[in-house]
């Protein structure tokens, strides 16, 4: 794709890999289009998952996401007619077929581009993918590198579903014939294919059945699928590309492969030049790429024209969290340099306040925000602070102060949820039957599995943060603060008194919860060592936290959800969603709780030389599952199999800002 500021060969997989199927599939690709939609797969070629596509469109961005094209058959047609495959398929009993993955030679990330390479038949042909920015649309493009001419047969599989679901059954699809390929109308969606140049079509319409996505499999979900085809498109193949463009509306006039490689190539090189990493940091390269996959344009979701930004809290089947944007918003736009989409982002969630609590996830057409979460609009605060910190923009501050200050009052007076300050000792509790208010989120049916009622240690440092903050913008803006002074002391000390736990050496997760305090050894007490004010103000205590949790939770990629020697404790995230929702926040390694874990290092400790040697550990990880990217959860024992999202907002950020950091003398 030419010479674009990327870091070179760190991303590459080679034969060996490439042709062991378990490792092949096991490896996923990523590319997106700012919108929220997305193309993805495996290094094989075999859709593993439901949410597997080569076009995945957000019909309402960022959310509302369809698969439609959902895989291509690719094969070359050599001397005598022989077809040499290029794909892989795997079905329900256990058959591959075609077997492409047996002649990939290697893949790579081009910066942020899938590359393949197959050796076929005396031939070196290479595929790319990418997505035009701000549209729903991917070009997949072939290219002879060596040996002689070949025809190039193409076969595109549709499924036409939400990308939660299934495609079962011979729905009516139809099919129009267009000068260079097909309109394929289906499931209520419609996909405009063509080839450029123009192919030889043979138009077949057809359905292909029971393919299987064995991680579906894993997951004790549905795990087949059933697709249709309009038939197969031949072309020449040789020194110059092919492309097949694939998306929600036919190929505009004007439209060039050519012009939608280099403005591909020329956002992946505006953003690494925003970021200024040092150019032999690939590390921090290859997560600026990948932090610009979250950030994401939103149309209003009561039908208007307006856009506004937002982020995307994980690849595959998240939306917009509040809670994980504004952990996120650091490391995702003003670490790399972002600074007016991060303005954007905050003034997208300052809209949806509501009693003084953030959104848990947006609004989707059909579906009101939920308001579900206690620490989400505490976590504004801290992000805020970043972002003046960043820009010095005391025009915003000014402007959110007045919404800010009507958050605090009904955290005082009580909002929903039972969240409310406690008069008593000027804590923060929150709590009801049935629901999950901490980012310890998981639920099964009725169950929720961490609860977390009462006083959780966290929310408390959120909430003293986020009054010391108040009271620092209003004396720069020119305003009294004394009352939010006061109320933070009074905070300050009743956590210096209440969360700590003798016996230990480190702070209770929850105080006063139903069944008194919770003494659990859990990550979410680092939050109180490593926020702009942190709640623990004893070093010494602070540095006792630091160390238990570092003996205990530390992993080389993030802290454990709880201590090993808890006999709640899990290890493995395996089975169906009840088995796997259990273990979520009981033993799981969460990357994005390293951000905070270095946050407190640093200021206890000021060691970067050891926080540097921590992050080093993902340099091995962006090869392992989502290439590129961080993972949402690791398994807590060796080897830290990866777990969950492929591709995780929030993990991504913190990694990257501490990667970031580690060059720049002002914190992020």
């Amino acid at each position: 794709m030419g010479t674009i500021l990327r870091p070179l060969g760190l991303i590459r997989i080679e034969a060996a890999a490439c042709q062991d199927l378990e490792a092949a599939v096991g490896r996923e690709w990523l590319v997106t289009n700012g919108l929220g939609g997305y193309a993805s797969g495996t290094v094989a070629g075999a859709n593993t998952r439901r949410y597997h596509g080569l076009l995945v469109a957000a019909m309402t961005p960022p959310v509302q996401r369809v698969v439609l094209l959902a895989t291509l058959e690719e094969w070359l047609v050599v001397e005598d007619g022989e077809l040499v495959p290029l794909s892989t398929q795997e079905y329900w009993d256990g058959t591959v077929f075609p077997q492409g993955y047996r002649s990939l030679q290697s893949f790579e990330l081009d910066g942020a581009v899938p590359a393949f390479t197959y050796v076929v038949a005396g031939r070196t042909v290479e595929k790319r993918i990418w997505m035009d920015e701000g549209q729903n649309r991917t070009v997949v493009t072939y290219q002879l590198a060596a040996g002689p001419p070949a025809r190039l047969r193409l076969q595109p599989m549709f499924a036409h579903r939400g990308f939660h679901d299934q495609r079962h059954g011979a729905e009516p699809f139809d099919v129009l014939e267009t000068a260079a390929g097909w309109e394929v109308s289906g499931g209520g969606f419609s996909t405009s294919v063509s080839l450029a140049p123009a192919g030889q079509l043979r138009s077949r319409p057809d359905w292909y059945w029971r393919f299987l996505h064995r991680a579906e499999r894993e997951r004790g979900l549905d795990d087949e699928e059933d697709l249709f085809t309009p038939g197969t498109v031949e072309v020449p193949l040789a020194a110059a590309p092919v492309a097949l463009v694939a998306g929600t509306e036919p190929v505009p006039r004007g439209f060039t492969v050519e012009a939608s490689r280099t403005a591909a190539e020329r956002s992946q090189t505006v953003r690494l030049r925003a970021a200024g990493t040092p150019a032999a940091d690939s590390l921090a390269h290859q997560l600026v790429l990948a932090a610009g996959q979250f950030g994401v344009v939103r149309t209003d979701s009561q039908g208007s024209a307006a856009q506004t930004r937002s982020v995307i809290a994980g690849y595959h089947w998240f939306d917009e969290w509040g809670r994980d944007t504004m952990i996120s918003l650091p490391g995702v736009t003003l670490a790399t340099g972002r600074h007016e989409e991060a303005r954007q982002i905050l003034g997208t969630y300052l809209t949806f306040l509501d009693q003084g609590l953030l959104p848990n996830f947006l609004p989707v057409p059909g579906q009101p925000a939920a308001y579900n979460t206690m620490d989400a609009t505490l976590w504004l605060f801290q992000a805020i602070h970043a972002y003046v910190m960043a820009t010095d923009d005391w025009d915003f501050v000014g402007a959110a102060l007045e919404p800010l200050e009507e958050v605090i009052r009904w955290h005082v007076a009580g909002t929903r949820y039972q969240i409310r300050m406690d008069p008593a000792d000027g804590l923060l509790s929150g709590g009801e039957e049935g629901v999950a208010l901490t980012w310890m989120d998981a639920r099964v049916g009725d169950w929720v599995v961490t609860p977390r009622r009462g006083k959780p240690v966290e929310i408390n440092a959120l909430w003293y943060n986020a009054l010391r903050l108040l009271a620092d913008w209003r004396k720069q803006c020119g305003r009294p603060a004394d009352v939010y002074l006061v109320m933070a002391q009074r905070t300050s000390a009743s956590a210096q008194q209440r969360f700590w736990h003798a016996g230990g050496g480190y702070l209770h997760d929850v105080v006063d919860g139903p069944e008194g305090d919770d003494s659990s050894l859990r990550p979410n007490q680092v939050l109180a060592l490593s926020l702009a004010y942190p709640l623990l103000i004893d070093d010494a205590r602070a540095r006792q936290v630091l160390a238990v949790v570092t003996d205990r939770l530390l992993t080389p990629f993030g802290l454990r959800t709880l201590d090993p020697g808890d006999p709640r404790y899990l290890a493995t995230y395996s089975g169906d969603q009840q088995h796997r929702d259990a273990a979520y926040h009981m033993g799981m390694v969460w990357p994005w709780l390293l951000g905070p874990y270095c946050d407190a290092h640093l200021r206890l400790h000021g060691n970067a030389r050891a926080v540097r040697g921590l992050l080093q550990t993902f340099v091995a990880h962006l090869s392992e599952a989502g290439l590129g990217s961080i993972s949402e959860i690791l398994e807590p024992e060796p080897p830290y199999r990866p777990v969950g999202c492929i591709a995780q907002a929030w993990s991504v950020a913190e990694v990257l800002r501490h990667a970031i950091q580690a060059t720049r003398p002002v914190p992020i």
